[in-house]
């Protein structure tokens, strides 16, 4: 063992700002124990919260590495979201939305927090480029914050990503609260009928290339996000690529997960990290998905008022991007509230419209703020 080489990076912890850097440990560590003991994104924090530590060690080896794969993935092209894209598409069942097209409006609804916090985080004296990146993060949707602040170069690359898929872990134990504030138990006790009807095998194939098409025409930025998404959705619904989708959903989305995980871990070097920027940023990214939450639940009760047939508000909550983690929450508190209340197929069908609502809203924040600055 080289002991001058360990009493050298002993002393750089005691010089400077080298203080930082086991105070980077200590958030890696937590990161690490989310991830295994309360199983929140296992896949995606545990090698965020590793990577985090292999970067802020003194001299580190791997940090060059790690920059290296950031480059590639993220850096130059976006590819790694784009790529985790196909693999979330392959997974997601578009049959409780198409059965029940007006769960769409939930989605759109629930990307207010976004537009909301665009406007807080320009008062905080942001560049306009820097606080559409922020806004982003209320879409609790990390592949789109990944590429919105990636194509708009923003300043705070490593607090947006980090924010972002902290956020999307930690749905079960923001939203129940913001949720149950929103709603009495009445409403909270409304049960819905899911009708199940049958919906073809055509109308399947064609929901992802017509979506792709209409988001092309009106969002041009979002089109290569939504349609890497809808390719995926394509490889499950046209029926002669079974053995591909399964490899989409489990390989190909957990290992583009796993090397995403890494290298945004890249970015969390103790002096860019460590700032009073991130904790505000962190502050603005609750406050995007806690509207989003809000103005979810909010729709609901206001289609209640010339409904007939009654929603439970609770399900608009399920318009965030998180799929289908949000769902499961919507679906565990109708149960807690009565245990024969089965939320789940109409929270998924608003979950899945959350996935391509907050692809638009990115594509839209893009367009805008490109055309601005």
């Amino acid at each position: 063992m080289n002991f001058a080489i360990l009493l050298d990076g002993i002393k750089q912890l005691f010089q400077g700002d080298g203080w930082k850097m086991p105070v980077m440990w200590i958030i890696g560590g937590v990161l690490i124990f989310l991830a295994i003991k309360k199983e929140m994104e296992p896949t995606l924090l545990l090698p965020m919260g590793f990577g985090a530590i292999l970067v802020n060690l003194p001299d580190s080896g791997a940090a060059a590495v790690i920059d290296h794969l950031f480059d590639i993935g993220i850096n130059s092209h976006e590819l790694f979201p784009l790529i985790l894209f196909i693999g979330i598409g392959a997974m997601i069942d578009f049959e409780p939305l198409l059965t029940n097209p007006k769960l769409m409006l939930f989605g759109a609804a629930a990307q207010f927090g976004i537009f909301f916090t665009l406007c807080v985080a320009s008062l905080f004296g942001f560049e306009l480029k820097d606080a559409a990146s922020i806004a982003i993060i209320g879409a609790a949707d990390g592949p789109t914050a990944i590429f919105v602040a990636q194509t708009l170069k923003s300043n705070y690359m490593a607090a947006i990503m980090v924010a972002a898929y902290s956020y999307m872990a930690l749905v079960p134990v923001v939203q129940p609260p913001i949720i149950k504030l929103c709603t009495t138990k009445k409403e909270r006790l409304i049960k819905m009928n899911y009708k199940g009807k049958k919906v073809s095998k055509l109308t399947k194939i064609l929901f992802p290339i017509i979506v792709t098409v209409i988001v092309g025409l009106v969002a041009p930025d979002a089109v290569a996000l939504i349609g890497f998404l809808m390719f995926g959705n394509l490889i499950r619904e046209c029926g002669v690529l079974n053995s591909l989708s399964e490899t989409a959903q489990k390989v190909l989305a957990n290992l583009i997960t796993i090397f995403l995980g890494i290298t945004i871990a890249s970015q969390m070097t103790a002096n860019e990290f460590l700032r009073l920027e991130t904790i505000i940023i962190i502050a603005l990214g609750l406050v995007a998905f806690v509207f989003d939450t809000f103005a979810g639940v909010m729709l609901a009760k206001f289609m209640n008022l010339f409904s007939k047939e009654k929603i439970n508000p609770m399900i608009g909550a399920a318009g965030i991007s998180a799929f289908p983690m949000s769902a499961r929450v919507v679906h565990k508190l109708g149960l807690e509230e009565d245990n024969s209340n089965f939320l789940l197929m109409h929270s998924i069908g608003v979950n899945v419209s959350g996935q391509i609502a907050s692809v638009i809203a990115g594509g839209l924040l893009l367009s805008v703020v490109q055309s601005l600055i």
